[in-house]
């Protein structure tokens, strides 16, 4: 005779997204213990490029064009931390840069200690930007991850007098 199994808390304790955040996580400190920190920011690279690929497409489908206009990319980037619970909003924004900050992460306490998942958004906001306005270099100079309170993604548009740093990534993309 089996005994009945117990009454789980009235509140999950793990939600579906809670649980793919963590998973997330773990895949993420492995390969950072397994490869190393920058090797790990590589291989998140890519998913970042792939994840840009389909976001453009979709939002310059939403927008009915064929290119983001530089508003367009702002109100993109925005959105889209918005809709995966980020709170980004613009801090600046000229014909020369972008500066995004933001209070929340998609990751929430989960990227805390995993700095490596800050290429998704550099590339997804590199990606796009450039796909659309010709030209990005992305630095993310404070970050949840790292400990900050917050974190400050500025984006420039055009191309600097010198080569980037080594905590940005440059973007071309074929629009010029």
């Amino acid at each position: 005779m089996t005994q009945p199994l117990p009454a789980p808390p009235h509140e999950p304790v793990h939600t579906k997204d809670v649980f793919l955040r963590t998973v997330l996580r773990e895949l993420t400190g492995i390969l950072e213990q397994t490869v190393g920190e920058r090797e790990a920011e590589a291989y998140i690279n890519y998913v970042g490029l792939a994840l840009g690929r389909v976001i453009n497409a979709t939002y310059r489908e939403a927008f009915s064009v064929l290119h983001l206009d530089p508003m367009q990319v702002a109100a993109t980037l925005v959105d889209l931390k918005a809709r995966i619970d980020g709170k980004f909003t613009i801090e600046h924004m000229d014909s020369e840069r972008i500066v995004l900050v933001n209070q929340a992460c998609p990751f929430g306490e989960k990227v805390i200690g995993r700095p490596s998942l800050c290429r998704m958004t550099a590339n997804v906001f590199g990606y796009v930007t450039a796909e659309n306005l010709g030209y990005a270099r992305v630095e993310i100079p404070e970050s949840i991850a790292r400990g900050n309170a917050g974190c400050r993604v500025v984006i420039n548009l055009t191309k600097g007098e010198t080569p980037p740093a080594a905590s940005e990534t440059e973007f071309f993309g074929a629009v010029s």
